[in-house]
């Protein structure tokens, strides 16, 4: 049974600033659902104006484009106070778990640094009208280190330490 993991980050200065705890939850639509996905993704934030949000990090696999996408809750102070930031923030992530069901959100880390570089290209080249929206599955480059062997049967799993069944 897998299961989510509520994940944050903090971003701030040295300089006295209030950190601001930002949450990441990634959708998974299907190759050909990506389009429909960002749409509805983009319709969903322009209902919720208030909020802070951004595609984070973009990458893909052989069956679903992965879409990051960083919420930010407020200060971390003002969470704890529960505020209209925290809560609009709040009822942005119910709405993208109910709403985009069918692109499985879930709950993830930080994205790594090559599906933000990959989010950033995607999104400069689309501000300079260089590349359209429907580009994103083509052009998105694979996560895995170029280094990596391409296998078309996965390694087995080995078992963990509360798996191991003595002979």
């Amino acid at each position: 049974m897998a299961r989510n993991a509520f994940a944050t980050s903090v971003a701030g200065d040295q300089t006295g600033e209030q950190e601001s705890v930002v949450v990441h939850v990634q959708l998974r639509p299907r190759r050909g659902a990506t389009r429909k996905c960002l749409a509805a993704l983009a319709a969903l934030a322009a209902e919720h104006e208030d909020v802070v949000v951004t595609v984070s990090g973009l990458s893909k696999d052989a069956r679903v484009a992965r879409v990051t996408v960083g919420i930010d809750l407020g200060p971390r102070t003002a969470i704890a106070k529960f505020s209209p930031q925290a809560q609009a923030a709040y009822a942005f992530v119910s709405a993208m778990f109910t709403s985009l069901y069918d692109h499985m959100p879930v709950y993830t880390a930080e994205p790594s640094a090559a599906e933000r570089a990959a989010a950033t290209a995607l999104f400069d080249r689309i501000a300079d009208g260089t590349a359209r929206v429907d580009d994103l599955v083509a052009d998105l480059g694979d996560a895995r280190p170029a280094s990596a062997p391409v296998s078309p049967i996965p390694a087995p799993r080995l078992p963990g330490p509360g798996e191991r069944i003595s002979a």
